[in-house]
């Protein structure tokens, strides 16, 4: 599908409330063939998120340090974790202690699904992932750990004010950028 073509069809699913606010932007490149160009997504008028550029307005994380360290990463620990890490433990660890191992072990898995995404973020190319989001259910394209995907999802218009207030939970392990966008989509309530 052209360029076009498959830019017409995402922004005739956009949200009537961020239509014309937000905008899918690409450069190409005629004369040479190497190179790919940029994909970006732009919210009124400021590229907020670039494919393939780690100088954006989103956190890009470079060691899980980081992102354990994070302040404004907030994990919700629930009571089968710290049963489990009871249990790893025998017993032997102080309850407070429980909460803590209980946490770090939750930020790690995090921090490595993050650091995943981001690497297939920029591996990936747009238009095939905007492709597989036009053939997708929009359940499908908001479980997905594909971040490009839940972003798609989050700026449709098939996606309700109850469904956008329900999910706040889920949006607090998103990464920063697709928090960025629910946030938006708030916004628009």
């Amino acid at each position: 599908m052209s360029w076009s073509k498959l830019k017409q069809n995402l922004e005739s699913f956009l949200c009537p409330a961020l239509h014309g606010r937000v905008e899918y932007r690409a450069t190409g490149y005629r004369y040479l063939p190497d190179k790919a160009g940029l994909c970006y997504i732009a919210v009124d008028k400021k590229n907020v998120f670039n494919m393939s550029d780690k100088t954006t307005l989103i956190k890009w994380y470079q060691t899980e340090l980081e992102i354990k360290n994070d302040p404004d990463i907030q994990i919700p620990i629930s009571n089968e974790e710290i049963e489990a890490v009871r249990k790893d433990t025998k017993g032997t660890v102080p309850e407070d202690r429980l909460k803590v191992i209980a946490r770090n072990r939750k930020i790690s898995e995090y921090a490595k699904e993050l650091l995943l995404a981001q690497v297939s973020l920029s591996k990936s190319n747009f238009s095939s992932v905007a492709n597989q989001f036009l053939s997708l259910s929009i359940e499908e394209s908001m479980e997905s750990n594909d971040i490009l995907l839940n972003i798609l999802a989050l700026v449709d218009r098939r996606v309700g004010k109850k469904r956008i207030l329900n999910m706040a939970e889920k949006m607090k392990v998103k990464h920063p950028i697709v928090q960025y966008f629910y946030e938006l989509r708030l916004s628009t309530l």
